[in-house]
């Protein structure tokens, strides 16, 4: 019953009062609007220096998804007011929330690049935000010495799976931790990528074995993205798009250390130390102004 009214009377101070331009949510302080999607157990807040897994989406103000994922971050003290981090001090483990957020604070100095095309200036930034896990930074510390000792003979095992792989396919075999493997198969234009370009693609991600485990195609639209900013790719995925031209069409064998790392994807589908393969077609790359 505690806990009922806990959350009722929480919900009650959230949108009691409403006055906001934007319908459902409410202002907050800090300059953004909110809405709360659901409560969790109340009792694991985010605050500086938490390890937060999330699961988190970026939309245009009209509710157009273009970045969609689950991640695992440490959660700094916020560079401004009504930055994403302030987002985070809102919730608890279990938590979800609506927001609406600044675009131009959130590219140009929480992200430190340009707008992309297709968000207008002066104009917001839908982001969802569910909390899966908060853990204090000794919490995070030990369960990933924990991890760290299961999967260290994993490394090795790595290394001989991937030279296998690129023996069969004749792919010149460089030594390891310096480099992804391109496979050329359609040329492109001119029009390289840099940073603050605006970059899309298809992209099929597949386990050495052949097995699919991601596809812009099977989704039925293409990935957008500003080249060069943090919580968008892999480093591997960055580091080949940024080898390709525009229109064409590659494929890249990327080790783990560019990929999913010592730990995996945090959704548990990558495990530890594996290398993968991603068919990338480089459909526009809209030019930095």
């Amino acid at each position: 019953m505690l806990r009922i009214f806990i959350s009722l009377s929480f919900v009650l101070i959230l949108f009691g009062c409403n006055n906001s331009e934007i319908e459902g949510y409410k202002l907050s302080d800090k300059g953004f609007y909110f809405k709360l999607l659901g409560i969790g157990e109340m009792n694991k807040y985010v605050t500086e220096g938490s390890y937060v897994t999330f699961h988190i989406q970026y939309a245009t103000a009209d509710d157009s998804v273009f970045f969609d994922a689950i991640r695992t971050a440490k959660i700094e003290n916020p560079q401004y007011p009504g930055a994403i981090e302030d987002c985070f001090f809102m919730l608890s483990e279990g938590d979800s929330a609506s927001f609406y957020i600044n675009a131009d604070n959130f590219f140009q100095k929480t992200l430190e690049s340009t707008l992309p095309d297709f968000i207008p200036i002066n104009s917001y930034l839908k982001l969802n935000l569910k909390i899966i896990a908060v853990k204090t930074p000794e919490q995070f510390k030990k369960e990933k010495e924990e991890f760290l000792a299961w999967v260290e003979d994993f490394g090795e095992y790595e290394k001989k799976v991937l030279k296998n792989y690129l023996d069969k396919r004749n792919i010149s075999y460089s030594p390891f931790d310096t480099t992804v493997y391109k496979i050329p198969e359609k040329a492109g234009n001119d029009k390289n990528v840099e940073l603050g370009d605006t970059v899309v693609v298809h992209f099929e991600g597949y386990f050495l074995n052949g097995k699919l485990f991601d596809s812009t195609r099977k989704r039925g639209e293409p990935f957008s993205f500003v080249y060069g900013t943090e919580w968008q790719v892999i480093k591997g995925l960055e580091k080949a798009i940024g080898l390709m031209h525009e229109s064409e069409k590659s494929i890249f064998v990327i080790p783990s250390f560019m990929a999913f790392g010592k730990e995996g994807s945090s959704t548990g589908l990558i495990p530890p130390y594996t290398s993968v393969v991603f068919e990338i077609e480089l459909l526009k790359v809209g030019k930095k102004e």
